[in-house]
Formats: structure tokens, C-alpha cells, sequence
């Protein structure tokens, strides 16, 4: 191969070089970015929306009588809730929250605190006198509210009838419900523990 030749070759391999590496960088300045691409996962979505926390009327702590995002206190009767309210405007003012302990519950919810009540005290005799069943629990129907907290209970139970807000179980200080006579006529008698209320077998509950 003559000295001419191979210059021209060298020339020849040098631009087929320079070719490839230009379009290599003109590829690379025109073909889009890989983060504009959509991902997989984006492309088959993120499936079903998760379900909302507490949505089965659990009450996490903190929870105060104005949380209407939380399902336990936003499904309430809205009369119970607002008379409850109130109470708790006129309480604050002696340095009280009514922090929420129990409100709404779905009746699968209600079901499962009786099955650990039964599992804790051993019979569902002795669970009755503290957890419902779905069908007779006011929690279930929206008609009972727990206020946590000893020194606002108390309050409650003090005052409660000025609002029409009655404790209705002699054992359990914390579990109100809305009784609108109370205002003029006082709360009725409590009784001893749920087992003693009518409600539990299907009967009407007594305002004496």
C-alpha cells in the first residue's frame, strides 16, 4: 500500500469517527429525557384510593369534639354534636377540652370491641355490662359521644343537663347522650351499667 493510500484511508476511518461521534450527541440532544418518559407504575396507576384513616369510627388521640375529618365525631347526630359543642365552649373557659375517647363506630367496628371485651373479662355476661352489641350500641347509631379526660367528664356530668347531655350509665362517667328534656326537667336516673337499660333487649329507655 502506497504512502498516499494509507493517508487517505487514515482519513477516511478519522471522519466515519467524527460522523458516528455527531450523531451520537445529535441523538442525545434531540431524543427526549428519560424523566419526561412515564414511569411503569404511572402508566398502570396506583390502583384503588386507599381507604380514609379511622374510617370504622377508631379515634385517634388528640381527637377533640371540632374534628369533623374524624369519622367518629363528623358522623354523630348533629344535634348530640352540637349540644356537645356548646358545652365544650363554655368549659374551655374554666381550662377544660373535651377530647373524644368514643364516638360514631360502624357496627363491624363495634362487633370486633365486643369480641375483645368477651376475650378480656372472659364472658359475654360480664362484656355486656360494658361493650354493646352493633344492633342496641348508641355508638353505632350516632347517638352516644365518650369524652376522655376525668376533669371534663366530670364537668359534663355536672352541667350536662344545661345542654341536655346526660351520663346514662352509672359505670361508665365518660358515655353521654342526648336527652333534650334534661334542660328544663333534669337528667332521668342512671342506670347501674348497659345491662340494665332496656334499649339492650329491645325495649325503650326510661326518662324517670
Amino acid at each position: 500500500m502506497t504512502r498516499t493510500r494509507t493517508r487517505r484511508l487514515a482519513l477516511f476511518l478519522t471522519a466515519l469517527v467524527l460522523a458516528g461521534s455527531a450523531a451520537t450527541i445529535g441523538y442525545l440532544l434531540l431524543a427526549p429525557s428519560t424523566s419526561s418518559l412515564p414511569s411503569p407504575s404511572s402508566l398502570l396507576g396506583s390502583g384503588l384510593p386507599a381507604a380514609p384513616e379511622h374510617a370504622d369510627g377508631e379515634v385517634p388521640d388528640g381527637t377533640t369534639v371540632v374534628d369533623d375529618d374524624i369519622p367518629a365525631v363528623g358522623n354523630l347526630d348533629p344535634e348530640l354534636l352540637a349540644a356537645v359543642r356548646r358545652a365544650a365552649e363554655d368549659a374551655a373557659a374554666e381550662d377544660l377540652t373535651f377530647f373524644v375517647n368514643g364516638g360514631w363506630r360502624s357496627a363491624a367496628y363495634q362487633e370486633r370491641l365486643l369480641r375483645e371485651a368477651v376475650d378480656e373479662y372472659g364472658s359475654e355476661e360480664e362484656a355486656a355490662r360494658w361493650v354493646a352489641t352493633p344492633e342496641t350500641s348508641a355508638h353505632v347509631s350516632g347517638d352516644a359521644i365518650d369524652i376522655g379526660m376525668f376533669a371534663a367528664a366530670a364537668w359534663l356530668d355536672e352541667h350536662g343537663d344545661a345542654y341536655g347531655l346526660c351520663r346514662i350509665y352509672d359505670n361508665e362517667p365518660w358515655h353521654f347522650e342526648l336527652r333534650p328534656d334534661a334542660v328544663t326537667e333534669g337528667c332521668p336516673t342512671m342506670y347501674w351499667d348497659p345491662t340494665f337499660d332496656p334499649r339492650m333487649t329491645g325495649g325503650s329507655i326510661s326518662e324517670e
